[in-house]
């Protein structure tokens, strides 16, 4: 049987930390940006981790 297919969606969207944690960027902050408050786009400018309840299947996404 072959080898399973990393998803190539979830591989450029997803990176791990170092203690195995997923990151993840913002949505929102790729278009459309004249409308929306400084604020807000330095807020969605950083880095965020991938909450407990979905880790599991992004995991099973990048690691099938």
């Amino acid at each position: 049987m072959p080898k399973m297919k990393t998803k190539a969606a979830a591989k450029k969207r997803f990176t791990f930390t170092g203690t195995g944690k997923i990151k993840r960027k913002h949505a929102y902050h790729s278009h459309i940006l004249t409308k929306k408050e400084t604020t807000q786009k330095r807020n969605l400018d950083h880095t965020a981790l991938v909450s407990r309840d979905d880790e599991k299947r992004v995991k099973r996404m990048l690691l099938a």
